[in-house]
């Protein structure tokens, strides 16, 4: 039966407080038709139910407080990417907290259709979903989170979502309201401790204690109940199933032997345990956050844009980019920020953000998208957000450039966490079997003790926070890996293949030198000045600081061709640059050896020269190449010709070692070879003509000078004055897989001693509960102080 009263009240679907005028129905409020609907049709709000309900019946439950994401230009701000058919978005969420958290966010698709994918960073407590447009909008998004559980934190003051300080204020409510029933419930129990045998004080003492150790069960602990209910609903027994299990086991058994036993019940053990289990849990979150190894992406991502001031061209670091700024971006460059295009014809490749490689056609006064690639001409824009660099390492880290292959600590790790709970609870409930047909006096303890002290936290911790501590060090020597997996991966390497050209070799300090059989009229260089500007190759660069003109030709039908050169047209004139196959005639008897890197010239099918542009090698390779021979075998892979193929020889040592005159397919060629032998190859490049190898290596170093050309498929930025330290980086990554293996030792042999006291029920679940985050606390240190001191050994830091 259905009414309308007219009293305060909170509605049961949403939460929301009601109106003056509430329907009430079978003794619950409701704000609104729309919420009452809801809840008659879904039987107690069914999620998967609903869905199928709104597809065909339109039913949907609105959350008034997220009304204000029907607001299209707040969407625009929140929205990372959209097209015509996806939006990509990213959530702050604070209830990100474990393993069964991460579960249901990754598995959004399976609630919701139109939900294509969903991404979850738990160190930094962020949802990242992908989902069609047309079938769910970013408020309905939001409401799915929110009756899942996971209500995302949006500021509309700062809408970069950088991550938000995190606040502990239920937490340390519930840990002093158990601290305080708890102190007092031992305080009510000192006559058991004594011996006294008062009836009436007892009595009245083990009443008083369960009015106390409510509050303690079901609001302090009310944390326990949320997150395995929402996992049960789900199908899936969570980790906090037997803490919960201990904790309602222990209640419910102490109820019923004051009740009706005359017993003094395990009160005092139930509320110490729930304390004891929060001070845990908030220790947990404050060591997540102060040892907070999610890195400060404003530091590590080492590009450079070039930004135009008064018509000048300058580098910058792209973490320098304010809002308003004017920047060029080039053939094959990033676009860093969300920009508007004000000059050029951008063809923008999507592929990083989307995954799918398909150019989308953009004109002057088009809004772009931060971390779509430039393909054709260089296109000038203005910045209009920020640069979120978090942004551009979430993309880095898309699963469209993730390499399929296992980390055999973390599959370990996943293994033990997967049938963890299940084990426990067969171990509990056969230990308590046992003691209650030998000694029912150590039931209680024992099966209590075991749900508590058997945990997998240590051991899952220690995975994460060895590795993430290892990439915070790291980065200290600018060497930035796209996740904490790829220091495994490089620890397991045992062949190394280098690029030349750009990575042994640097041109820094030389300007290239024109060979012809006459010198460039001031017209031809105008015109190269111009075609090399598209360009972000280091040969381009080098010839456009020889040609630079302040104000550069509208150059026409730009073309770059990988590992070969550039194409493009000047009112009518044919411009080539690049290498001998690509711009040399067949009938032109010239030397194709030359003793440095060249770009041959053609203009108008006439071929006027080359460029020669000195290279040196970089400071320390001698050192480096020294320190890897022995430990690992090496191979050169150049796209340049053989001149310098007697120097290499002293670190190569054989000649069929080396490689030169390659296109990019026949480096990833070679990569393939190597592996099928059964080779773990780490590839070092600079991301140019050998995008392919860096991404068929297991590890591919991309070495970078100040630029935005980097290839997404690689699994690390190296700076390149910082290549010879890769001997001491290499050597990290292996002491680091022992603090990992070390600290999972010392984990496992802490279950098992624990569990050893446990099972004999001699260990009180109040001392489990205290030895569970010690445990914790343990493992964690090990891991960032081992890896902090082999940082000191090998990085000097």
């Amino acid at each position: 039966m259905e009414t309308v009263i007219s009293a305060p009240a909170t509605c049961y679907h949403c939460g929301n407080e009601c109106p003056d005028e509430t329907i009430h129905i079978e003794e619950k409020n409701f704000c609104c038709d729309g919420c009452k609907t809801v809840y008659q049709i879904l039987d107690q709000n069914n999620l998967c139910q609903y869905y199928e309900i709104d597809k065909t019946a339109g039913v949907r439950p609105q959350i008034a407080r997220l009304a204000f994401l029907d607001n299209a230009e707040i969407i625009n701000q929140l929205i990372d990417f959209q097209n015509d058919e996806i939006i990509k978005i990213s959530f702050y969420i604070p209830s990100i907290h474990c393993s069964s958290c991460l579960y249901l966010l990754e598995n959004l698709y399976k609630i919701h259709p139109a939900v294509r994918s969903s991404k979850v960073d738990f160190l930094q407590k962020q949802v990242v979903v992908t989902f069609e447009k047309k079938a769910l909008s970013v408020r309905e998004l939001c409401e799915l989170l929110t009756s899942l559980g996971y209500e995302p934190l949006i500021s509309l003051n700062d809408v970069v979502k950088e991550k938000q300080a995190p606040s502990y204020r239920k937490l340390l409510t519930q840990v002093a309201v158990a601290g305080f029933c708890s102190g007092n419930i031992m305080l009510f129990s000192f006559p058991e401790y004594l011996g006294l045998q008062d009836d009436t004080y007892k009595h009245l003492f083990g009443y008083l204690n369960i009015i106390l150790a409510l509050p303690v069960v079901f609001y302090s602990a009310s944390g326990y109940f949320d997150s395995v209910w929402k996992s049960l609903k789900k199908g899936i027994i969570n980790i906090d199933f037997p803490i919960l299990l201990g904790i309602l086991v222990a209640f419910f058994r102490g109820t019923y032997e004051v009740l009706f036993l005359d017993g003094a019940g395990y009160f005092d053990s139930l509320t110490g345990l729930v304390f004891f289990l929060l001070i845990g849990k908030w220790f947990q979150q404050k060591t997540f956050n102060f040892l907070s190894f999610e890195r400060d992406y404003k530091s590590y991502f080492p590009l450079a844009v070039t930004r135009l001031v008064l018509g000048k061209e300058e580098a910058i670091p792209v973490n320098n980019l304010k809002k308003g700024d004017k920047i060029i971006v080039r053939n094959g460059e990033l676009i860093p920020a969300d920009s508007m295009l004000y000059k050029g014809m951008a063809s923008i490749d999507y592929s990083f953000v989307t995954g799918e490689a398909a150019l989308e056609n953009k004109k002057v006064g088009d809004f772009l998208y931060a971390g779509g690639r430039q393909v054709g001409e260089s296109i000038e824009m203005e910045v209009l957000k920020e640069v979120s660099q978090s942004y551009l390492t979430q993309l880095w880290n898309n699963d469209t450039f993730q390499k399929e292959q296992e980390s055999g600590i973390k599959t370990f790790a996943d293994l033990v966490g997967k049938y963890f709970t299940i084990s426990v609870l067969t171990l509990a409930t056969l230990v308590g079997t046992y003691w209650y047909f030998h000694d029912a006096s150590r039931v209680m303890n024992a099966f209590t003790a075991i749900l508590i002290i058997a945990c997998p936290c240590a051991l899952s911790l220690s995975y994460p926070f060895a590795l993430g501590n290892g990439l915070r060090l790291l980065s200290k020597k600018h060497f930035y890996l796209k996740n904490a997996e790829v220091i495994e991966t490089m620890a397991h390497c045992d062949t190394i293949v280098f690029d030349k050209t750009g990575t042994l070799t640097t041109s820094e300090g030389s300007l290239p030198i024109f060979h012809g059989l006459r010198p460039l009229t001031a017209f031809e260089q105008m015109m190269v000045g111009s075609l090399v500007r598209h360009s972000s190759h280091p040969i381009s660069q080098k010839i456009k600081e020889l040609y630079h003109e302040p104000k550069a030709l509208a150059i026409e039908n730009f073309e770059e061709i990988a590992g070969k050169g550039i194409k493009g047209t000047y009112h009518g004139h044919q411009l080539v640059l690049g290498s001998y196959q690509l711009v040399v005639p067949e009938s032109l008897p010239l030397e194709s050896s030359f003793k440095a890197s060249v770009a041959h010239l053609k203009i108008d099918d006439n071929y006027l020269g080359y460029f020669s542009l000195p290279n040196h090698y970089r400071e320390g390779i001698e050192s480096l190449m020294q320190q890897v021979q022995g430990k690992y075998d090496t191979y050169l892979l150049s796209g340049d010709n053989n001149a310098e193929k007697q120097n290499l020889l002293a670190w190569f040592g054989d000649t069929t070692k080396m490689r030169f005159e390659c296109s990019p397919q026949d480096k990833l060629n070679f990569i393939k070879n190597l592996q099928a032998k059964g080779k773990k190859v780490m590839m070092v490049g600079d991301g140019l003509n050998d995008a392919g190898a860096l991404k068929q290596a297991n590890v591919g170093i991309a070495i970078t000078d100040d630029t935005l050309n980097f290839t997404p498929s690689s699994d690390a930025i190296l700076e390149a004055p910082f290549l010879n330290q890769l001997p001491s980086f290499l050597a990290y990554t292996k002491d680091a897989l022992t603090v990992i293996r070390v600290s999972f030792v010392v984990s496992l042999v802490y279950n098992f001693i624990g569990l050893t006291f446990a099972v004999s029920g001699t260990l009180s679940p109040v001392v489990a509960a205290i030895l569970m985050p010690i445990s914790s606390a343990t493992m964690v240190l090990i891991a960032t102080t081992g890896m902090i001191w082999r940082g000191k050994k090998w990085l000097g830091v």
